[in-house]
C-alpha cells in the first residue's frame, strides 16, 4: 500500500469516529437528480444574471450565472406545503423581494418579505395565514401590492406593512382570486381574475364591474397581462381559452389556433421589447404568437406543464420557462429550441435509494409522480451527472429499488414489479415486466373416511400483479414483495409469484426477514412468520400505538430482534413480537423511517419532524445525532458515509471527509447535552 492510499484509509477512519458531529460541519449537499418541478421564475433588474426560482414545497432556489447553474438559497413556512407562483424583485429598491405564498394542505398561505435579496425573510402581518394565489406590483408607484386571496383582493401602499381589504366582504363572486393585474400607468385601476370571470375597479375597490362580455361563463381567470405602453390592450387566460380586449376589458374575443386540450393557459407573458409577442404557457406546452394573437404556434412538446416564463429584458430571445417535472427549459433563439437547464437544481420526490453493492458511486434513484420524465435514474459517479434508464418502465411510479443475489436490478412500482434485463438478443437491456401470478387452491369435495382418504380438488387460477408494490426482500430460496394487495413469493426470481391478502390484510408497507424471522407490516398490523413465509401470525403490535411506519430486523445472540418505527417513537421486541420496549431515549417521535445497518452494526432512525439523523450502536439504549440541515424519509449508511432521500429536494449526502467535531450524544433522559433537537435554522 502507497503513502497516499494509506493517508486516505486513516481519513476515512477518522471521519467514522467522528461520524455524527455538529450540524455546522456536517451539513449535507444535493446530489439530484436534476429537474421537477418549478412554480415561478424571477429576474432581478439589480443583477441582471441572478435569478431567484421558486418550488412547490416552499424551497427558493438561486442562480447567479443567468440560470445556467442553482443552488437552494432559502426555505419559506414551517412545512413542506408552499407553492411559491409568484416571486417579485421591486424594481428600484436593491435588495427587496416580495413571494406570495399558499398551501397545499390547507386554504392557509402567506407573503413574505426580504430585504437582503431573498436570503432571508419575514412574512407580512396583514396578509398572514391567507392564501395567495395572485400577487401585483404597480409599476407606476412600486408601493403599491395589490393581493388576491381566497377570501378577497387587498391592497397595500406602503409596500406591504399595512394593508386592506378592497373587495366588498363576504362578496359571493369576488373570492377565490386567481390573478391580479395592476393598469400601468393608473395603480387605482385594478383587474382579479377569479375562479368563476374577471373583475375590475377603477377607483382602487370602491366600486367593481364584472367583465363578461365575450368570455365565456364560469372560466377560472389564471393570468392577466397589459400591454405596459397602450394600457387599453390586454389578454386573459382563463380555463376556456385565451382572451384579447383592445378596451380594456370592456369586451374580449377568444384566440383561434390553440385546441381544446391546451386552453388551460396558467400564465400569459408579453416579450418586454416586441410587444407583438406574447408566450402563453399550457398544460399542454409553450405557445407564442408574434401578430398580437392573431396566430398561435406551439413551441416545445405536447407534454410540457408550463407554470412561468421569463424573458430577458437584455435579450429577449433569451426565453426561460418553469415546467412541472421538467424542472427549467432554456432556449436562446426565441423559442425555437429549448434545452435543460437544471444543473443545481432537484425537486424530486425520490421514494427509493440503491447504492450499487459493488461501486458506491454508482447510486439509483426511483421517482414517484414525474411519469416519463421521472421513473428510475442512475449516476456512476457519485451524483455528479446523472442519466434517466427508463425504457421499458412505461411513466412507472417507483417505490422501491433493490439488487438480487445476483446483481439484477429489481424495482417495484406503482403497477407491479419489473427487472433489468435483456429480452432478446438483439435488444438493449430495458425493464421487463415480472408480474405473472399463480395461485393453487384446493378444495375438499368429499371427506376422509375409514376406508378411503379425502377427495381434494386442485384449482389453479391466473392473473397478472398490478398492484403497487411498495417493498421486496430477498431470501436464498425465496423473494417477497410486499404490495397493496398483500403479500406475494417467489421460488423462481420472479418467474412466478403467488400470494395474496393474509389475514384480510392488503396494504403492506414493507416486508423483512433474516434467518429466524420474516416480518410483514401495514400501517396498523403487525405479522410474523418463523417458516420463511410459508405460515403467518397476527402479532399484536405495542399498545396505544397510532400507526406503524417502518420494521427493522437486527441479529441479537443468534435471534433476531425486531424494531418497529411508529408515530409514537422506536420500540423493540426480542421474543418475536410478543412484548415490545418503547426505546424512550429517542427523543422525537413521528418517525419516518428505521433501519439498521449490518455494516456498522448500528439503527438509524429518522422523523417526520426534525432534519436528523439518529444512530444507536447498542439498539437502542442510547443514541447520537446529526443534523442534515434537510427534511429525510430514507437514510442509507455506505462505507460510514450516509446518504439520503429527501421529502421534495432529491438525494443529499454527507461530506465524504467529516470535519473532527465532538459527537452531539443524546443524554438518558431523553434530551440533547448540547442544543435543541430541531434544526435552527431550518432551510
Amino acid at each position: 500500500m502507497n503513502r497516499a492510499q494509506t493517508k486516505r484509509l486513516v481519513s476515512l477512519a477518522f471521519a467514522f469516529l467522528f461520524l455524527l458531529c455538529s450540524a455546522t460541519a456536517q451539513q449535507f449537499t444535493p446530489l439530484g437528480p436534476d429537474g421537477g418541478d418549478v412554480r415561478s421564475l424571477a429576474r432581478d433588474p439589480h443583477s441582471p444574471n441572478r435569478i431567484l426560482l421558486g418550488t412547490s414545497a416552499g424551497q427558493i432556489y438561486q442562480s447567479t450565472d443567468g440560470g445556467a447553474n442553482w443552488a437552494r438559497y432559502a426555505k419559506l413556512g414551517d412545512h413542506n406545503d408552499y407553492v411559491l407562483d409568484r416571486v417579485v424583485f421591486h424594481p428600484t429598491r436593491a435588495g427587496i423581494v416580495y413571494a406570495a405564498a399558499w398551501s397545499v394542505e390547507s386554504n392557509g398561505g402567506d407573503i413574505y418579505r426580504s430585504a437582503d435579496g431573498g436570503r432571508n425573510w419575514k412574512f407580512l402581518n396583514g396578509m398572514h395565514g391567507k392564501s395567495i394565489r395572485g400577487f401585483s406590483m404597480s409599476l407606476s408607484n412600486p408601493d403599491v401590492l395589490v393581493a388576491g386571496a381566497l377570501d378577497g383582493v387587498f391592497r397595500s401602499n406602503d409596500g406591504g406593512d399595512h394593508w386592506d381589504l378592497i373587495s366588498p366582504p363576504n362578496h359571493p363572486d369576488i373570492r377565490n382570486i386567481q390573478s391580479i393585474a395592476i393598469d400601468p400607468v393608473d395603480s387605482n385601476i385594478i383587474y382579479a381574475g377569479t375562479w368563476h370571470l374577471p373583475w375590475k375597479t377603477t377607483d382602487g375597490g370602491q366600486t367593481w364591474k364584472n367583465m363578461k362580455n365575450g368570455i365565456i361563463d364560469d372560466s377560472d381567470v389564471f393570468s392577466i397581462i397589459i400591454d405596459p405602453v397602450l394600457p387599453s390592450t390586454m389578454y386573459v387566460s382563463a380555463c376556456s381559452g385565451i382572451y384579447k380586449s383592445d378596451s380594456s376589458g370592456a369586451s374580449f374575443r377568444k384566440v383561434q389556433g390553440m385546441p381544446f386540450s391546451a386552453r388551460r393557459t396558467r400564465v400569459l407573458k408579453q416579450d418586454p421589447v416586441n410587444r407583438n409577442i406574447v408566450y402563453a404557457g399550457t398544460t399542454e406546452g409553450l405557445w407564442k404568437t408574434t401578430d398580437s394573437g392573431a396566430v398561435w404556434k406551439r413551441i416545445t412538446g405536447a407534454n410540457i406543464i408550463v407554470n412561468d416564463v421569463l424573458v430577458d429584458p437584455a435579450d429577449h430571445s433569451h426565453v426561460m420557462i418553469a415546467t412541472d417535472r421538467s424542472g427549467v427549459l432554456a432556449s436562446t433563439d426565441s423559442g425555437e429550441h429549448f434545452v435543460v437547464a437544471n444543473r443545481g437544481f432537484a425537486h424530486r420526490q425520490v421514494a427509493s435509494m440503491l447504492i450499487d453493492r459493488d461501486d458506491s458511486s454508482t447510486i439509483y434513484a426511483g421517482l414517484i409522480n414525474d411519469k416519463e420524465f421521472g421513473g428510475i435514474f442512475v449516476t456512476h459517479n457519485g451524483g455528479a451527472k446523472w442519466q434517466q434508464m427508463n425504457e421499458g418502465l412505461n411513466g412507472r411510479d417507483v417505490f422501491t429499488l433493490r439488487q438480487s443475489p445476483k446483481g439484477e436490478l429489481i424495482a417495484g412500482t406503482n403497477n407491479g414489479i419489473v427487472a433489468f434485463r435483456q429480452p432478446t438478443k438483439a435488444s438493449t437491456p430495458q425493464w421487463v415486466p415480472l408480474n405473472n401470478v399463480i395461485n393453487i387452491y384446493e378444495t375438499v369435495t368429499r371427506a376422509a373416511t375409514k376406508k378411503s382418504k379425502p377427495v381434494i380438488m386442485r384449482k389453479t387460477e391466473k392473473s397478472q400483479l398490478t398492484a403497487r408494490v411498495n417493498d421486496v426482500e430477498f431470501t436464498p430460496e425465496k423473494w417477497f414483495a410486499a404490495t397493496s394487495a398483500g403479500i406475494f413469493v417467489t421460488r423462481d426470481e420472479g418467474r412466478t409469484w403467488h400470494g395474496g391478502p393474509v389475514q384480510n390484510h392488503s396494504d403492506f408497507l414493507t416486508v423483512k426477514s433474516s434467518p429466524q424471522l420474516t416480518v410483514a407490516i401495514t400501517r396498523r398490523a403487525l405479522f410474523v412468520s418463523t417458516d420463511a413465509g410459508e405460515t403467518w401470525h397476527a402479532t399484536a403490535p405495542p399498545e396505544n400505538i397510532t400507526g406503524i411506519a417502518d420494521v427493522a430486523l437486527a441479529e441479537a445472540d443468534g435471534s433476531s430482534d425486531i424494531f418497529l418505527a411508529t408515530r409514537e417513537g422506536a420500540y423493540r421486541s426480542v421474543d418475536a413480537g410478543a412484548s415490545w420496549e418503547h426505546l424512550r431515549r429517542l427523543p422525537v417521535n413521528q418517525l419516518a423511517s428505521l433501519a439498521f445497518d449490518p455494516e456498522n452494526q448500528r439503527l438509524i432512525a429518522i422523523s417526520h419532524t426534525s432534519t436528523e439523523i439518529f444512530a444507536s450502536a447498542d439498539l437502542g439504549k442510547s443514541w447520537k445525532r446529526l443534523d442534515t440541515g434537510w427534511t429525510l424519509r430514507s437514510v442509507r449508511s455506505v462505507r460510514g458515509r450516509f446518504l439520503a432521500t429527501t421529502a421534495f429536494d432529491g438525494i443529499v449526502a454527507q461530506p465524504e471527509i467529516a470535519a473532527p467535531s465532538a459527537a452531539t450524544a443524546v443524554t438518558s433522559s431523553g434530551g440533547n447535552a448540547s442544543s435543541n433537537s430541531r434544526s435552527s435554522n431550518r432551510q
